[in-house]
């Protein structure tokens, strides 16, 4: 009866061991197949990604943008500060991969800052920077990163070489466009080979927060702005054949007037910020010829008025008698105006036939051990040294001997 019991508890111990086992079986059946297929998603994205990467050349070539918002970067990795975004249908010019990154010619929109003091303007084409030092480093631009903390060094410039300014400087550092040589990067996953050559379709990038993609331009956009370019380039021919002449024939009003057309033509692109850049200088230009001009004017003004002078002076020296040996001639009076520092003779005056004030006079040498009291009143000639009286503003006459004449 025992062993019994101990049998139909092995039945039940199996019989439900035996449904466990089925259900796992089961579960195992029906799992299986989804893990597989997950599993298989997972590599067969991996194998796109890697197929995609390979299919780009390892020489230049042409890339087609798969992804959007895609960042355009500083540097072959995420630590690198991004220069710019690129969008779905953007080509760019691959230079090279490595790591998973793609070197790229900067498209577009991007731009490169190069420190001020190593570059001079061409005042001949105010667009053209000349560098004027050796090693001269150019970053990778970004409206995201200040200037001085554009870090990401693209190409090293020398003295003579040219760059292009995009009329906006700051912190020391001119915003230019990017050298021959200057490269970003861009990660290779959001690429793959272009169907058509670079330029069949004009590519887009947007470098500012917030800037909406721009349109395509149209062949007749094109076409103006090539026009205004042609004639911006003329006119600045003409500014240069003004600048050369003499300041008092300098006329710039037509230029300015043709200038002012293209820097307020919305469709005109380049040649309107170059236009504008020029008309401001012109404008310098002017108000240094209107200073040259108040100048001349003066000094024209100045030569009448010494003209003047001197014909006054010819006028008064006629009218001065022929004093012979004498400095001056009059009647001596003593003066109260101011005394005589202390050491000095006494200071007298010479009137003349009217009662005027002439000169003032002090005895020296051989006069001064005279008593010139005796004098006084009379009119008398003076032998001595004309010189100018600051303090009265009139002549002085230092006297080593006085002649009585009534």
């Amino acid at each position: 009866m025992q062993a019994r019991v101990k049998s139909q508890r092995r039945v039940v111990r199996i019989a439900f061991w035996g449904r466990f086992s089925l259900t796992l079986l089961s579960i195992a059946a029906v799992s299986l197949p989804g893990a597989a297929w997950a599993q298989q998603d997972a590599n067969l994205a991996v194998t796109t990604e890697v197929a995609r990467a390979a299919a780009l050349p390892d020489g230049p070539s042409v890339a087609e943008v798969i992804g959007n918002d895609v960042h355009v970067r500083s540097g072959p990795g995420t630590n690198f500060y991004h220069c710019g975004k690129l969008y779905r249908g953007d080509r760019v010019q691959v230079l090279k991969s490595q790591q998973g990154w793609s070197c790229i010619v900067p498209p577009p929109g991007c731009f490169s800052w190069v420190a001020m003091q190593y570059v001079s303007i061409n005042m001949e084409n105010p667009t053209e920077g000349i560098v004027t030092g050796d090693n001269v480093g150019v970053y990778a631009g970004s409206d995201y990163v200040e200037p001085i903390h554009s870090t990401s060094k693209q190409i090293v410039l020398n003295r003579g070489q040219n760059v292009k300014l995009l009329s906006e400087e700051k912190d020391d550092y001119y915003k230019i466009a990017p050298p021959e040589g200057a490269y970003l990067w861009v990660s290779t996953q959001f690429l793959q080979p272009a169907s058509s050559p670079l330029g069949a379709t004009p590519m887009d990038i947007v470098t500012g927060p917030n800037t909406p993609v721009e349109t395509p331009p149209t062949p007749q956009e094109i076409r103006t702005e090539s026009d205004l370019l042609d004639t911006y380039y003329a006119l600045t021919k003409l500014v240069k054949e003004e600048r050369d002449k003499p300041m008092a024939q300098q006329k710039y009003t037509e230029i300015k007037e043709k200038l002012k057309v293209i820097a307020e033509n919305k469709e005109g692109g380049r040649a309107a910020r170059y236009a504008d850049f020029t008309l401001k200088q012109v404008e310098r230009f002017e108000l240094a010829c209107t200073v040259a001009r108040e100048v001349e004017l003066q000094s024209k003004e100045r030569e009448k008025l010494n003209e003047k002078i001197g014909e006054a002076r010819q006028v008064r020296l006629a009218q001065i008698e022929d004093l012979g040996r004498f400095a001056v001639i009059g009647k001596l009076e003593s003066t109260s105006i101011y005394a005589p520092a202390a050491g000095q003779a006494r200071r007298y005056r010479v009137l003349d036939d009217s009662g005027k004030t002439v000169c003032y006079v002090s005895p020296t040498g051989a006069a001064a051990g005279l008593d010139l009291e005796n004098f006084v009143g009379h009119k008398v000639g003076l032998v001595g040294e004309i010189q100018p009286h600051q303090p009265t503003g009139r002549a002085f006459v230092e006297f080593s001997e006085i002649v009585p004449l009534d």
